[in-house]
């Protein structure tokens, strides 16, 4: 039997879209005999490679981003709300992914992801806090303080570095964004093209 194909699928800790593709990617993947591969990057990364800012750094897009995140949202069925501060830095949330996902495994480094980012788009717990991380990191049975010292250790945030750096020169330019059959895809809203090319092939 041949082993099934991947969805790559980067995301940023911080992106609303990326939270609420993070919780049907998996769903969506299995249905066509397909397995997740996550990425964690930093958009400030991407966005600065492809000359881009955030939306909500535009004031004729911010009130519209901010409806938006919270209606797709319910639209997935999800729990949300507005986090506060937004958007937040989350390269240690990132380096513990990528911890857990070279060290542990990738299960255990979809779970760091989906744990860090329900807690911060449904708890209000801001991933940059480190006394925060620490307390989610405790949550996820890590040793508090070891959690620590992995995002504070160079060889982790060269780690997130070159993933950056490798997606950028991917073509990835914004999160969620994902690869098929070599085909890119990006947002969340890409979920139905997604399943039709899943279901049918390319169009």
């Amino acid at each position: 039997m041949n082993a099934p194909s991947f969805i790559d699928f980067w995301f940023d800790f911080s992106s609303p879209y990326s939270y609420i593709a993070n919780e049907w990617v998996d769903a969506l993947a299995a249905r066509h005999g397909r397995v997740v591969r996550r990425h964690a990057i930093l958009l400030g990364a991407t966005f600065a490679a492809a000359d881009l800012k955030s939306p909500v750094s535009y004031p004729i897009k911010r009130e519209y981003s901010i409806l938006d995140f919270g209606r797709s949202a319910r639209f997935e069925g999800l729990p949300y709300r507005f986090p506060d501060p937004f958007p937040i830095p989350t390269q240690n949330a990132a380096r513990l992914f990528w911890w857990l996902h070279d060290t542990v495994s990738e299960q255990e480094a979809a779970r760091w992801t989906r744990t860090a980012m329900r807690a911060y788009f449904t708890r209000g717990m801001a991933l940059n806090d480190s006394e925060v991380l620490k307390d989610l990191a405790g949550e996820m049975g890590l040793d508090a303080s070891k959690a620590e010292s992995i995002w504070n250790d160079p060889q982790w945030k060269n780690r997130l570095r070159q993933a950056c750096d490798t997606a950028i020169a991917t073509g990835v330019f914004g999160a969620p964004f994902f690869i098929v059959d070599g085909e890119p895809f990006w947002g969340n809203d890409r979920k139905v093209q997604l399943e039709r090319w899943l279901q049918q092939g390319p169009f």
